[in-house]
């Protein structure tokens, strides 16, 4: 369990994750590997240390946008030639989609890359935020902002393993549902290896 104090929490997190012997797995769903030619892109995983318990705090995208309308996403996007690293990048994308402020955010470390199935290689940059947060979120993508309690997205048993198949080629995915939201894919397999970082039940 984590340290109650908020800076001793950072770096107890910070230990776990620069610790992480990743075993290329999310739970039993495998990572796939990086190849020649995929997108660098980042997101940005915010922890809020509320007095009341931490959170990870969350974003819906709008209904209206092109690639991955109305699913749960952390802040983030493709890293862009200015960029000057990936934290920088997933800074950037949580400023420009939440208006969340850079020295609210206090930078932990990073997860193993994720690579999407549509070729993109996904730094997770995973941070503490402290409340009390003034956000603003950016209404052409982001339908609403939410916190998903922490304790629940480090419990492995909260995940459950779905199939599919795209494109002829058949796989698996993770899963897990809270109030009326469901949270799947790339963020999910990401909580769950945030979950495996920081040692917890599962």
């Amino acid at each position: 369990m984590w340290p109650a104090d908020r800076e001793k929490a950072q770096d107890w997190i910070r230990q776990r994750l620069a610790g992480f012997v990743f075993d290329g797995q999310a739970g039993d769903i495998p990572w796939r590997g990086v190849q020649e030619g995929q997108r660098p892109a980042a997101v940005l995983v915010p922890l809020v240390w509320h007095d009341s318990g931490p959170t990870v705090l969350l974003t819906r995208r709008t209904e209206s946008l092109s690639t991955h309308a109305g699913q749960v996403s952390f802040p983030g996007g493709k890293v862009d030639a200015e960029d000057r690293s990936v934290i920088a990048a997933a800074l950037r994308e949580a400023r420009e989609e939440i208006g969340l402020a850079e020295e609210q955010v206090v930078v932990l470390g990073t997860l193993p890359q994720y690579v999407t199935i549509t070729g993109f290689v996904v730094t997770p940059v995973v941070a503490m935020l402290q409340p009390p947060l003034q956000l603003r979120p950016e209404p052409g993508e982001v339908a609403e902002v939410f916190e998903l309690p922490l304790q629940l997205a480090l419990d492995g048993r909260q995940y459950e393993k779905h199939s599919y198949v795209r494109d002829g080629v058949a796989g698996h995915y993770l899963a897990m549902q809270w109030q009326q939201f469901t949270i799947w894919g790339a963020t999910a397999a990401m909580l769950r290896l945030l979950s495996q970082a920081l040692e917890t039940t599962g």
